[in-house]
């Protein structure tokens, strides 16, 4: 009876902003992964010509020095350059996807590692925000500082405590 009366500490009650920073994870992650796919089948095209067209498609003048210019870097991206952004994509990716999977089943060494890595940007889009401001840079950082401060504040409701 008396083990009856213990309430496994398994049980963990509901958090919805962690299934939002949940949600914020997989966004990213699945992003990461679909601008992977999508730049992997870009290596095959002729990227001056695909730059053109979309520009065309877009109604801009390609005739511009802006665009002239951008036209002419495109023009020095090689297929080695383009496969390196694929790494990168399909590892932050994964990187995501395991922060997710790990804020799922609320493994506390992944909470840790959100609040690093989501710790780690707090200064460099400070930074951003300072030297050029705007919303969207304002936003990220916002998201990210709130990540850090809830995930820490919280970090021992939100775990699993493994007692051996």
């Amino acid at each position: 009876m008396a083990e009856n009366a213990k309430i496994p500490e398994a049980r963990l009650k509901r958090a919805p902003t962690l299934y939002l920073i949940i949600a914020f994870k997989i966004l990213k992650g699945a992003v990461a992964m679909l601008l992977a796919l999508k730049i992997h089948k870009l290596r095959e095209e002729d990227l001056p010509e695909q730059f053109q067209k979309l520009l065309l498609f877009l109604h801009l003048d390609p005739e511009k020095k802006f665009f002239a210019d951008l036209a002419d870097r495109v023009a020095e991206i090689t297929s080695t350059n383009l496969q390196w952004v694929v790494i990168f994509s399909v590892l932050y990716g994964l990187f995501m996807l395991l922060q997710a999977g790990g804020l799922i089943l609320r493994v506390t060494w992944v909470v840790w590692l959100v609040i690093g890595e989501s710790a780690f940007f707090v200064p460099i889009e400070l930074f951003e925000e300072v030297s050029k401001p705007s919303w969207i840079k304002f936003c990220l950082f916002a998201v990210n500082v709130l990540i850090v401060l809830y995930l820490y504040a919280n970090r021992a409701r939100l775990t699993r405590h493994h007692h051996h």
